[in-house]
């Protein structure tokens, strides 16, 4: 199964909108959501299964025994996190706690015991295709463990289908770092404008690190043409493909309230994603 990731290096550039017309487009029968802070292609695709839940553990978290403590206070000096308080006894803030474990390891008393916690809770919808998606709880962090699990749930299909398309995290971050791993092709959605430029420098940097082949697609490339050139130039000169541009599309807004993509209203912008899907199966070597 070859593995399509897309990814922007900031938020609303139209990542999942580009996701979602490309699973349409594709029919493609494997996908996933690895945005874990803020999932939403499950909204875009309009997916109507139940899916299967399951909790995420992630890092545990200290827990003070108030009955064996003795009040030394080498856990709340010795916490890098300022996770410990004081009040009339000792508590953790579940919040502040990154699961180190100095604590545990400086208590005289042996009352600090790291417990599990939930991190995250995972979906996936499975039929005759495969979905998986997961959302970091609230104040957790570690989203690049989250991820890795989501990616392990859609490779149980990996020798069912021929492509999965995989809908990435905006920026450079831990959750980035693991949805590239491990992915055959890297589509990196921008958009002209000075921001967009720049962190599309910066996810084209972090991609590189990986083996993955990476290429390019403007969106709204019509809203500033001197920026799109500028996009392009910058490509060109690093052989960088791009695979498309998609022009502004008015309605798009409405249509993903609907649960619907781009893909479902014949236009300048669904021709645009056809021929960026094109683009992607030639380069993946497969059958256009």
């Amino acid at each position: 199964m070859k593995q399509v990731l897309v990814l922007s290096g900031k938020g609303g550039t139209g990542k999942t909108t580009l996701s979602s017309s490309m699973i349409k487009l594709t029919g493609a029968k494997a996908y996933a959501d690895c945005d874990v802070d803020a999932p939403n292609l499950h909204l875009a695709i309009n997916e109507n299964l139940d899916p299967v839940k399951s909790d995420f553990y992630g890092l545990p978290v200290a827990e003070i025994d108030s009955e064996k403590c003795i009040s030394c206070d080498l856990c709340r000096q010795k916490c890098r996190f300022d996770a410990i308080e004081l009040t009339d006894i000792y508590t953790v803030d579940r919040f502040a706690c990154e699961g180190c474990a100095v604590c545990q390891l400086v208590c005289p008393a042996d009352a600090i015991e790291m417990v599990p916690r939930v991190t995250g809770k995972l979906s996936l919808y499975e039929n005759d295709h495969i979905f998986s998606t997961a959302e970091l709880c609230m104040g957790s962090g570690n989203s690049g463990l989250l991820v890795t699990e989501v990616k392990k749930s859609l490779m149980s299909w990996s020798d069912k289908v021929p492509v999965a398309i995989i809908d990435g995290s905006p920026g450079i971050g831990c959750p980035v770092i693991a949805s590239i791993s491990g992915v055959d092709l890297v589509v990196l959605v921008t958009e002209p404008t000075i921001s967009g430029f720049s962190d599309m420098e910066r996810i084209i940097e972090t991609s590189r690190g990986f083996p993955a082949k990476i290429a390019v697609c403007i969106n709204k490339y019509n809203l500033h043409k001197e920026n799109t050139e500028k996009i392009e130039n910058y490509c060109k000169d690093r052989d960088i493909p791009i695979l498309g541009k998609i022009p502004f599309e008015k309605d798009a807004v409405s249509l993903l309230n609907k649960g619907m993509t781009l893909a479902d209203k014949d236009g300048p912008a669904r021709d645009a994603i056809e021929n960026i899907v094109t683009g992607v199966l030639g380069l993946l070597n497969m059958i256009v």
